[in-house]
């Protein structure tokens, strides 16, 4: 809990300043944005690409919860990057590395286990980002908003031309108090 705090704080003094959360996010920073993402830990395997990490969303929170885990935050913009290699050292997270550079253009050396993101695009979009760098039997495990279910209509298309099986929306974090947090999952077939 120390490190999660830590990076709170540190969201709350530079998170703006650095454009890693807009203003009025600053309210809702710890509920909305730290609690939605460390919903998803009990369901991450070894090895877990983020894909837009920005403000460590989903992937800093995640790599605090599950030290067990392997993390690979993937973020195309230099200062985010800078930013959330300053956050692996200063909490001194051994399980992270960063990368930085858009996801279909990295070079990872190995497939995931698993893909997380949030906040980065349309599941039509999304998916052909994603889906290529998880193994075959991986999962997607994107957080996503209320109209989550539009969003897997649209991107039909590219749920079947990368071979996604067992799509579910998970709906996590449903007690009072809390927003819901809706996780779209798929398997990669082979």
């Amino acid at each position: 809990m120390h490190l999660a705090r830590s990076l709170y704080s540190r969201l709350v003094k530079e998170g703006e300043v650095r454009g890693l959360i807009g203003p009025r996010e600053l309210p809702q920073l710890w509920s909305r944005h730290m609690l939605n993402s460390v919903l998803l830990a009990p369901l991450l395997p070894q090895r877990v690409g983020d894909v837009g990490s920005g403000g460590g969303f989903p992937g800093l929170v995640l790599a605090i919860a599950r030290p067990d885990v392997e993390f690979t935050l993937i973020e195309p913009m230099e200062r985010r990057t800078v930013w959330l290699q300053e956050c692996v050292s200063s909490l001194r997270l051994e399980n992270v590395r960063v990368l930085r550079g858009r996801a279909e253009e990295v070079d990872i050396g190995f497939p995931f286990d698993a893909v997380t993101a949030r906040a980065v695009s349309a599941l039509s979009k999304l998916i052909p980002l994603t889906a290529p760098l998880v193994r075959s039997g991986g999962q997607l495990l994107l957080l996503k908003g209320a109209r989550v279910h539009e969003e897997i209509a649209r991107a039909s298309k590219a749920i079947r031309k990368h071979r996604l099986q067992e799509v579910e929306v998970l709906e996590l974090g449903t007690v009072s108090g809390l927003e819901t947090t809706r996780v779209f999952k798929a398997t990669v077939d082979p």
